[in-house]
């Protein structure tokens, strides 16, 4: 199977999940006004969209070392550098999930102990809140940097057409300002995250259907 069709599904699986846990699993419930109650309601849910946030980082990895033979061709050094970017977005899932499960935690003892120093519950939830605010928009921040060299690199090799290169290019920068604009509060709106999900699959359409062009490969 070409190396391309695989990382299309790997990709596809990562955009996947991306939504199961942000949409789904998690995302309603933790930016929800009654996460406090509602986390501890929705256990199950929770820790599951950890794993699979975990998960989805090891995927992105996976793809880095794939491409690296291929990238390294045409870059050596930024490909290398897309396999650190991709590393530390796995670091920053990591310590994102640790916010999403003290949450968790705050929750569980919040619905164990109710009506008992609620008011204290109240500002730790409000603390904690804030805080994964910050490990999300951070990890979020972080997944620029990988995917911007992604497609840079692939704009650089010509293994995909530079349309799609290029999209990503200039997609990725559209979310990058979108999430920074969103982190000094000077939000622009969600729909700058919008050409990227497009882009994506649009990628995830071609590789799965025609692979990369690795007639375009140099040869050491």
């Amino acid at each position: 199977m070409n190396k391309g069709k695989i990382v299309g599904i790997l990709l596809l699986t990562s955009i996947i999940l991306g939504v199961l846990i942000y949409q789904i699993l998690q995302g309603p419930v933790l930016f929800g006004d009654d996460f406090l109650t509602a986390t501890s309601d929705n256990k199950n849910p929770i820790i599951t969209s950890t794993v699979l946030g975990l998960l989805n980082g090891v995927i992105t990895i996976i793809i880095a070392v794939l491409m690296l033979p291929v990238f390294k061709q045409y870059n050596f050094s930024l490909s290398f550098l897309y396999l650190s970017f991709t590393i530390v977005y796995f670091v920053m899932i990591a310590i994102d999930n640790v916010s999403t499960l003290s949450i968790l935690e705050l929750s569980i003892g919040h619905s164990k102990y109710e009506g008992v120093n609620s008011e204290t519950f109240g500002i730790i939830g409000e603390l904690l809140y804030q805080k994964h605010w910050w490990t999300h928009y951070m990890s979020l921040l972080s997944s620029c940097f990988y995917m911007f060299t992604f497609y840079l690199l692939f704009y650089q090799s010509k293994l995909i057409p530079k349309i799609l290169s290029l999209g990503g290019l200039i997609a990725v920068s559209m979310m990058f300002i979108e999430i920074l604009s969103s982190i000094f509060g000077q939000s622009i709106g969600m729909i700058l995250m919008l050409p990227l999900g497009i882009v994506q699959l649009s990628l995830v359409v071609w590789l799965v259907i025609k692979g990369i062009n690795q007639q375009n490969s140099k040869r050491k």
